[in-house]
């Protein structure tokens, strides 16, 4: 199993020691270093800024947003990226959600699943260097009736193949994330309910385009925190799990309230919402369960941490991506340098 880190979005008032924490993990050999975007900072210029400095960590997208961009936009950043960084980029593609999608960028957050199959077949077409052409029911290229011609991508990527992964959390979306990417990008991962939540559904995918999950990165996202007390490296995660099970999106349309529900959690996953939506942060916050907040984080010492790396990796994780948490720069590098360790300690280095 290999290693990632997770940035996060920029912005946040942590910009130096970011880049600290990427050059860290550049050193210490993790494998990728990813960057968010939601309103705030875009991923492609803080990609650029991380892949300048540093040395041999790729720099992947988690994500690029579907609706903010149209699909040849992405493949010329992906490939012109890949081209700056020395063949070192990962597209990393979402859908976003329904507030942001139609709030910030206009676009219509209707028929996720056939949009982002469009965009992976225009976006591949593109970076393959043919001369796009494309008839969709979303995308049309070119447009009939006008001037426009099929055109070539100019630039030259790095490599013949950029890794591509979507950020899926829904069973429709994962299954179909195995049948047309090569990586999924997970979040809120359980070791204990990975296989139902995620593996079984991506398995489906491949298995439906002829593949075995041989080569596909299974890619979760997880906060990893050092410490002995672990109800009180819980509890500073309770703000940031209240916010995404019941806070983001709508009550009709959160996906991470619905995968809480699919880990056992239905009853708190819906008190969390209420509580969130009705402006009730604190009580949301202390409503979260323990366990569901242990179970999708690294709380603990290393030989803890080591063991539940060791559980992953046995669920069918390929590449865990650690968002390292501390109050302190110090404390965030001291999380990063666990993750090695813990890596070594539990017998995954590959």
């Amino acid at each position: 199993m290999r290693l990632g880190i997770n940035l996060g979005y920029w912005g946040a008032g942590m910009d130096g020691d970011n880049l600290a924490v990427a050059q860290e993990a550049d050193r210490l050999g993790y494998n990728v270093c990813w960057a968010a975007e939601a309103y705030g900072s875009d991923v492609p210029t803080v990609l650029s800024w991380v892949a300048a400095q540093t040395e041999s960590i790729d720099v992947g997208s988690a994500i690029l947003q579907i609706p903010a961009r149209q699909p040849a936009m992405t493949a010329m950043t992906a490939a012109t990226l890949d081209s700056l960084s020395g063949g070192r980029f990962r597209l990393g593609l979402g859908v976003s959600g329904p507030q942001v999608s139609e709030g910030w960028y206009g676009v219509k957050f209707d028929k996720p699943l056939a949009r982002t199959r469009e965009y992976v077949e225009i976006v591949r077409r593109a970076m393959s260097r043919e001369r796009l052409s494309y008839e969709g029911e979303h995308w049309t290229l070119p447009l009939p009736d006008g001037p426009g011609k099929p055109l070539k991508l100019t630039v030259h990527p790095q490599r013949e193949h950029i890794p591509l992964y979507i950020a899926a959390i829904g069973p429709r979306n994962l299954e179909q994330t195995g049948e047309i990417a090569d990586g999924a990008l997970l979040i809120f991962p359980s070791a204990d309910h990975l296989e139902e939540t995620a593996i079984g559904p991506l398995r489906a995918g491949r298995e439906k385009a002829g593949l075995t999950m041989d080569g596909f990165d299974v890619c979760p996202t997880l906060p990893i925190a050092l410490g002995d007390d672990i109800e009180a490296l819980a509890d500073t995660f309770r703000p940031y799990t209240a916010l995404y099970v019941g806070g983001m999106g709508s009550r009709r349309q959160n996906f991470y309230n619905q995968l809480a529900g699919r880990m056992g959690y239905e009853q708190e996953a819906a008190d969390i919402q209420d509580r969130y939506l009705s402006g009730d942060k604190d009580g949301a916050a202390a409503a979260v369960p323990h366990r569901l907040i242990d179970s999708t984080t690294l709380l603990g010492p290393v030989e803890r941490i080591a063991d539940r790396m060791a559980a992953y990796a046995a669920a069918g994780v390929t590449t865990l991506t650690l968002s390292p948490a501390g109050f302190t720069l110090d404390e965030r590098l001291a999380a990063l340098r666990a993750g090695t360790e813990a890596l070594e300690r539990a017998g995954l280095v590959s």
